[in-house]
């Protein structure tokens, strides 16, 4: 239910079984923040949560714990964790507490990303360009957020499907293609310059400069 609610408002999410499973995703892979359940098959998330701080793994932990275990949530934070969120909770909360986390860490992302005329309101999630409002879907924003925090770089097929949708996204399919079309006819049409460029078998690059 977290994942399909998390989905809907534009995150990638790699879901995990167990404390052994969300152990091992998140030694493999770089993530921006791990929402953690107490009570896991195998591994408690108390155990995961210390493991993950022994092997450097730096990401945001929210525990998730019920709402009459004190001690779990004095020992989710002795363990390593950030913040801890009692169920149950309202989703709105969880988005929140999602927010707050992301703002504490160390690569904190601006108010404001900006590409030439271009600019992205990361806390409104407005877009426009030349002045000019540009309205967005969801996986659109998140598709376009990820180009601007990523400007002057190619963007691999594999680099977008890992960070705008998630593990389990055929990066062989056309959706990428047919994502980044859309933003092009609403960033690029219309204006004297072009700023997501195609580099042939490479990937993709937003830029303001010269894409060659």
């Amino acid at each position: 239910m977290i994942a399909r609610g998390l989905r809907e408002h534009s995150y990638a999410v790699d879901l995990a079984e167990s404390g052994e499973g969300g152990l091992f995703e998140a030694s493999i892979n770089r993530y921006d923040l791990v929402i953690l359940d107490v009570v896991l098959p195998g591994l408690n998330g108390l155990e995961v949560c210390k493991r993950m701080r022994q092997e450097g793994i730096n990401a945001p932990i929210l525990m998730l714990t019920a709402r009459d275990a004190v001690d779990d949530r004095v020992a989710g934070l002795d363990s390593g964790a950030d913040d801890y969120l009692t169920k149950p909770f309202v989703f709105k909360e969880l988005l929140a507490r999602l927010r707050a986390l992301s703002r504490r860490t160390s690569e904190v992302r601006p108010a404001t990303l900006q590409v030439a005329d271009l600019v992205l309101n990361t806390s409104d999630h407005s877009v426009s360009r030349a002045g000019r409002l540009i309205s967005l879907t969801a996986k659109e924003y998140a598709l376009l957020e990820f180009f601007m925090i990523r400007s002057n770089t190619v963007l691999t097929r594999e680099a977008i499907s890992e960070h705008v949708w998630d593990e389990n996204f055929d990066s062989f399919s056309n959706t990428i293609d047919v994502y980044v079309r859309r933003l092009r006819r609403k960033i690029d049409e219309g204006f004297a310059s072009s700023l997501i460029h195609t580099r042939r078998g490479e990937g993709y690059i937003l830029t303001g400069g010269d894409p060659v």
